[in-house]
């Protein structure tokens, strides 16, 4: 095989002239290459980090500032080191022309080191402000006018993706007293005048009592750490977790919901991996814009994309860890029971669109078996997290498997070549698009790398998706990768009329890798087992995907209301007439304004809902008293995520004083009551973040599907919802089929159903709903 014959560099036999070396000159010329890359990439971080780490400074910047001031002192005869430099020239016997300009630099470089730590802090205590969150929609008052103006002067010019990192606020403490009120709030509509007397007490006596105490050391670690909750969060949530990730953690992503641009699996596959390999290109030179809100003024944090590739979730006994690797050249693609490990580089460039299909068909063609045990390996990490830790220190860190699991888990990314077909079918929309969601979620529960970072799917008729594990980063940051896949594929990489990735194939391209493995039948045991209670869990997953297309955010902008405001509200009224009674529940808002921020929990159940979806129940009440109701409910729910967004929550809060009573050694009946509690309503909304990548006025039909996520509690519904241009809403439900009280498609029907009937109380002209 020509691969294996350039993977040598040299070969050398010894025979009675002395050694007879014979070198492979195309391998020495790929490593040069290879060495020749790497240290541009070096480079290229380097001079990034410089970049970000005096910003909002720059190179320019400091010359203008060194020579600017050496002019003033040399026009006005000063001497700025009263006297010092002077008297180094004495004792180093230099002219005096060398002191001033060695001299006029170093103070200079400190005038430019002062301007740059001054504009970070105004920057900082800037973006402290909130105010601007509670302006009415429309109308920006004059004061956050000149904050706003006053944010552009302190951002600097240019800003690469981590460039606001130094200048974000910290995540601020609440007080114990507001959290506890707030809390109290949010339980009252749940609970019965009993419960809620009771639940009062216990969180009075904590207030009092425990409360100032944890909270005494929080507010050490917020001064210490970046941020008090995220590192605590990832690893108590997501890390210490022991049962499966697939489907309790993982979440998905679909492809267009409309549009095929090929049903030729490796060319969907081919431009869909270069694409996403040029934006790994992107993010390693930091030429990804930050993510900004309010007319790009406000930046987010952006922390989360440093372990979007090579990143792998690495099972422990006790805790998982977060296996992040600086640099790494292959992916690891799986197809019907075999690994391979393909190369994403050659003659020293990122391999073209062709080349990666060129790639995928070599590894379709393949007809080898799979070796004993490997078909189902992959079951290992969707079973639970304890026994794949055994299994991996037992059968996995040495030898063969050790150098296969490793191109796996340093690979920059997972792909599967599926064996099945899934695409939205517009003759059977509910069955097709519920199977897309099922196969996204969980496949067939040992063909997908759960642990990995992410993983892209390609069906066997060209459709695609993703497949995210969680701890690493939230649902929004992967988001914005895929939105750069979708906008690439069709529109700047584009097809053949045939169907094939533009270009033609190489050559000399060295083919695939398959991996080796050797797994003995006590390690096939242990997959076995871990494949039944992947299956066992995957099998009770009840996936509802449906497009919401009879109105969308247009006309709920011409209600007045808030449309995140508007589907909650429809949430809560589908899920009373769907289990005749209301839940905790769970809304994810961002709290990335604050450096290393990741998300809080909206409790949008509450007292001003609970009141009009009662009001919808009941058929005595006038349309103008319902209509009244929904605006405070909707104004009440704003106001909540303004408290969540800006460092104001309850959860995480609650989440940390609770984890500080455990390394006390110290019991809280509140704590431990209120983090019980479960969550029936999971509900999150994927933005759409990157508008202008799709004219969805030209091309209504390319609009994603969106993604989901599995039910949170046995006897709950997960609910996400992606809003896409003015008239389309896509919700993805789960639920499970084992709890006698859920079922997806009917609550889908529900909230059908409950978006209608609030729509009708506006009387809105019908024509404006088609």
């Amino acid at each position: 095989m020509a691969e294996a014959h350039q993977a040598v560099a040299f070969q050398f036999t010894v025979t009675p002239d002395g050694i007879d070396l014979q070198l492979c000159h195309e391998a020495l010329r790929q490593i040069y290459l290879s060495g020749l890359h790497s240290w541009k990439k070096r480079f290229i971080r380097f001079k990034n980090g410089v970049m970000t780490g005096v910003y909002p400074g720059s190179p320019p910047g400091f010359m203008v500032v060194v020579v600017s001031y050496m002019s003033y002192n040399k026009y006005h005869k000063l001497d700025p080191s009263l006297g010092m430099f002077a008297k180094l020239r004495s004792e180093l016997d230099v002219t005096e022309c060398s002191v001033k300009i060695v001299g006029g630099v170093l103070v200079g470089t400190g005038l430019w080191i002062t301007i740059i730590f001054i504009m970070r802090n105004a920057l900082k205590c800037l973006l402290s402000w909130h105010g601007w969150m509670y302006s009415r929609h429309g109308s920006v008052s004059l004061g956050t006018r000149l904050w706003m103006l006053l944010v552009k002067v302190f951002s600097g010019r240019k800003p690469m993706l981590y460039s606001f990192q130094n200048s974000l606020p910290r995540l601020p403490v609440p007080p114990v007293k507001d959290t506890c009120r707030r809390y109290l709030e949010s339980a009252r509509p749940l609970m019965d005048d009993e419960q809620f007397e009771r639940m009062k007490g216990l969180a009075k006596d904590f207030e009092k009592n425990l409360g100032p105490r944890l909270q005494w050391y929080l507010k050490l670690k917020s001064w210490w750490a970046s941020n008090y909750v995220s590192d605590w969060w990832e690893e108590y949530i997501y890390l210490r977790g022991r049962g499966p990730i697939m489907v309790n953690s993982n979440y998905y992503a679909m492809d267009f919901l409309y549009v095929f641009p090929t049903s030729i699996q490796a060319a969907r596959a081919g431009n869909a991996i270069h694409a996403i390999m040029l934006y790994r290109r992107k993010l390693d030179r930091a030429q990804i814009k930050p993510i900004y809100l309010l007319a790009n003024k406000v930046p987010l944090c952006s922390a989360q994309w440093e372990r979007m590739f090579n990143t792998t979730r690495i099972p422990g006994l006790e805790t998982d860890t977060i296996q992040h690797m600086n640099e790494s050249k292959h992916i690891a693609v799986y197809h019907k029971g075999r690994f391979f490990k393909v190369w994403m580089f050659y003659d020293g460039r990122l391999l073209l669109p062709r080349e990666i299909e060129q790639q995928m068909e070599r590894i379709l063609a393949d007809k080898s078996e799979p070796m004993p045990g490997e078909e189902a390996l992959a079951a290992l990490t969707a079973g639970d997290r304890t026994p794949w830790a055994k299994a991996r220190d037992a059968y996995f860190s040495r030898g063969k498997n050790k150098q296969s699991l490793d191109a796996i888990e340093k690979a920059a990314f997972f792909v599967t070549l599926d064996d099945t077909e899934q695409r939205f079918v517009e003759k059977n929309p509910i069955k097709s698009l519920d199977s897309f969601a099922k196969s996204l979620l969980h496949g067939k529960c040992y063909d997908r790398w759960f642990d990995k970072s992410f993983n892209l799917i390609v069906f066997k008729n060209g459709t695609m998706g993703l497949n995210a594990e969680h701890s690493w980063a939230d649902a929004p940051i992967i988001g914005h990768l895929w939105e750069h896949v979708l906008s690439m594929d069709p529109f700047k990489l584009g097809y053949t009329e045939e169907g094939h990735c533009c270009g033609e194939p190489h050559p000399n391209l060295p083919g695939p890798q398959r991996l080796q493995w050797d797994i003995p039948a006590e390690c096939q045991d242990v997959i076995q087992s871990s494949l039944t209670i992947a299956r066992t869990l995957a099998d009770d997953v009840d996936c509802h995907s449906f497009p919401f297309n009879d109105f969308g955010k247009g006309l709920i902008k011409k209600c007045r209301t808030s449309p995140d405001a508007f589907i909650q509200i429809a949430l809560q009224l589908a899920h009373y007439r769907d289990k005749g009674k209301f839940c905790l529940t769970y809304e994810a808002s961002m709290t990335r304004l604050f450096r290393e921020g990741r998300t809080e929990t909206v409790r949008s159940c509450t007292m001003e809902t609970c009141t009009f979806v009662r009001s919808m129940i009941r058929d005595e009440t006038v349309r103008e008293e319902r209509l009244k109701l929904l605006k405070e409910a909707a104004e009440k729910h704003q106001n909540m995520y303004r408290l969540a967004m800006t460092g104001k929550g309850i959860d995480r809060h609650l989440f940390c004083l609770y984890v500080v009573s455990k390394y006390l050694g110290e019991d809280s009946p509140f704590l431990k009551e209120v983090l019980s509690e479960p969550w029936r309503l999971s509900t999150s909304q994927t933005p759409l973040q990157q508008v202008e990548l799709f004219d969805l006025v030209r091309h209504p039909e390319y609009v994603s599907s969106g993604g989901g996520f599995g039910p949170v509690a046995d006897d709950g519904y997960g609910v996400s919802y992606i809003i896409v241009g003015e008239n389309l809403i896509n919700f993805h439900i789960s639920s499970k089929h084992s709890s006698p009280e859920t079922d997806s498609h009917r609550f889908g029907g529900n909230i059908r159903q409950a978006m209608l009937d609030i729509l009708d109380l506006f009387q809105l002209d019908k024509k404006a709903i088609k």
